[in-house]
């Protein structure tokens, strides 16, 4: 389906191909259940449950989310099935669905309704719920959070939502369930709370609340895949239309913002600090140190002072192996760097003694295994100033990419030494491209040069993961480089058409010979 018939107004949606016709076909007749409850809460957990049975999905014809292509379709389908079991759905679809999946299933189900077609028992009630209070239980280290709510309609059938928000994954949605036992969840939230050193339940304002979960699901579904339980998406309809009938005028506070001064604050204050002051090496500790605060900044919401076994064992063992360019002397005082980080950062946040114990017993459990995960690059045979040329911001992801968009970095190009270029340099790639392609027109150099651009910087992350697809397809590199940039050319300056472009080109097969 193109951009353009997305677009179109409710009623004029392109028919769905007959693959799809027979997927839709399906979901009504699963739309018969609809028929059977009398539970506001059961229909809308039927009706969630069908639209998350594509929630997540991307079209690679467009490149954008399932969700809006074929749920908008869906409802061009029910109004045209003209059955009670499709005006169920579409009554649903009016609480449950996005902004526009919700106007037209409206549209669509006056239609229906017009013509007589009756309506579920329950009709009147779907989504007429009053919130009630709002609750966090928390782990002590800040690594996750289950947000409880409760709501009824109008004081019957109460009903508790429990939203699981990861902060180790940017404060994403990953998990959601509804209980009818509401008492039950409050109390094992309370006694964990109370028994648990590690763990903490609050009352939360609702309008707070809120903005924390429109926020979470915002991250969620910024994810190509994103990680979240096997069943959540059957949820996520659920949970988006619950947080919409939460007060609104709460905020979520913004992440603290380290700039590059502050960050070398907090360095030289850790460095200064009794829990330092056993590192030998002091220059490969600063080094350390730096890494470990712009991974908090960076990749914790904006919190280097935060500590967690499991924030310290995806630090070591996943970020920094795929991330970061070490020399030895740093590799091997990475972890040492990181316990004493531990060790002074939760002096200032106060996180409890056990926690602290847990989170130094992680570290050490991962240095180990941090030095099979680390891979030097130098020893795969690269040559170290090669390695420093590519990878002057330490980026280590960046490096396959970066060589394969500039492999000759040695030699002679006239009286100029390839060897003195500075391939970050816009000036001296230049003169890099000039010497793989001598003789090129100015105008096809350009072209080479918005793509190598684009490839050092990894934007968008897509180039890189097509051009990889496409070498596994059996490609050239340079016929790679010419389809990316015809590409770009098409597409450059629209970004959700340029990430559609390269997944449709990665379908492409080289002839056979």
């Amino acid at each position: 389906m193109s951009p353009r018939s997305r677009r179109r107004p409710p009623g004029d949606a392109k028919p769905p191909s007959d693959e799809i016709y027979a997927i839709f076909n399906d979901i009504l007749r699963h739309a018969r259940e609809l028929l059977a409850v009398r539970s506001p809460l059961d229909a809308e957990l039927i009706v969630s449950e069908i639209l998350g049975s594509w929630w997540g999905r991307r079209s690679d014809e467009v490149g954008t989310d399932a969700d809006e292509v074929v749920g908008e379709a869906l409802v061009d389908h029910a109004g045209r099935a003209g059955t009670p079991a499709a005006l169920a759905l579409l009554t649903g679809m009016a609480y449950l669905g996005t902004s526009r999946q919700a106007a037209m299933a409206e549209h669509a189900a006056l239609g229906l309704m017009e013509r007589g077609v009756a309506r579920p028992g329950w009709a009147d009630r779907v989504g007429m719920v009053a919130a009630e209070e709002c609750y966090t239980s928390r782990d002590v280290y800040g690594d996750q959070e289950s947000i409880v709510c409760t709501y009824t309609y109008g004081g019957a059938e109460r009903h508790a939502l429990i939203v699981v928000v990861d902060h180790n994954y940017g404060g994403m949605v990953r998990d959601a369930w509804v209980s009818s036992q509401v008492e039950k969840v409050l109390d094992h939230c309370r006694n964990d709370g109370r028994d648990n050193p590690l763990m903490r339940f609050e009352h939360l304002e609702p309008g707070r609340t809120r903005a924390l979960l429109e926020t979470a699901l915002r991250t969620t579904d910024g994810w190509t895949d994103p990680p979240v339980n096997e069943g959540f998406g059957s949820y996520h309809a659920f949970v988006r239309a619950r947080v919409r009938a939460l007060p609104p005028g709460g905020r979520h506070p913004a992440p603290p913002v380290y700039g590059r001064d502050r960050r070398a604050t907090l360095a030289a204050q850790f460095l200064a600090s009794d829990e330092a002051e056993e590192l030998s090496d002091r220059s490969a500790a600063s080094r350390c140190v730096d890494r470990i605060i712009d991974y908090g900044c960076t990749y914790d919401s904006g919190r280097p002072l935060r500590v967690s076994p499991i924030k310290c064992e995806r630090f070591l063992l996943e970020w920094v192996p795929r991330k970061v360019l070490l020399w030895p002397t740093e590799q091997e005082a990475m972890p040492h760097v990181l316990a004493a980080w531990v060790r002074w950062a939760s002096r200032r946040t106060g996180l409890p003694e056990e926690g602290v114990r847990a989170t130094l017993d992680a570290v050490w459990d991962a240095t180990v295994r941090f030095a099979e995960a680390y891979r030097d690059p130098t020893e795969a045979g690269l040559d170290r100033e090669l390695v420093e040329r590519l990878l002057p911001d330490g980026d280590l992801e960046a490096l396959p990419r970066r060589a394969f968009a500039l492999p000759f970095l040695n030699g002679r190009h006239g009286k100029v030494d390839l060897t003195s270029l500075n391939p970050a340099d816009p000036g001296d790639r230049r003169l890099l491209l000039e010497f793989e392609h001598p003789g090129a027109p100015e105008d096809h150099l350009a072209e080479h040069e918005r793509l190598a651009a684009r490839l050092w910087a990894g934007d968008p992350p897509q180039l890189w993961e097509t051009a990889q697809i496409l070498l596994d397809l059996g490609y050239e590199r340079h016929e790679i480089l010419h389809r990316l940039i015809e590409v770009i050319d098409r597409h450059g300056g629209d970004a959700d058409a340029l990430r559609g472009a390269l997944r449709a080109l990665r379908h492409d097969r080289p002839p056979a010979g």
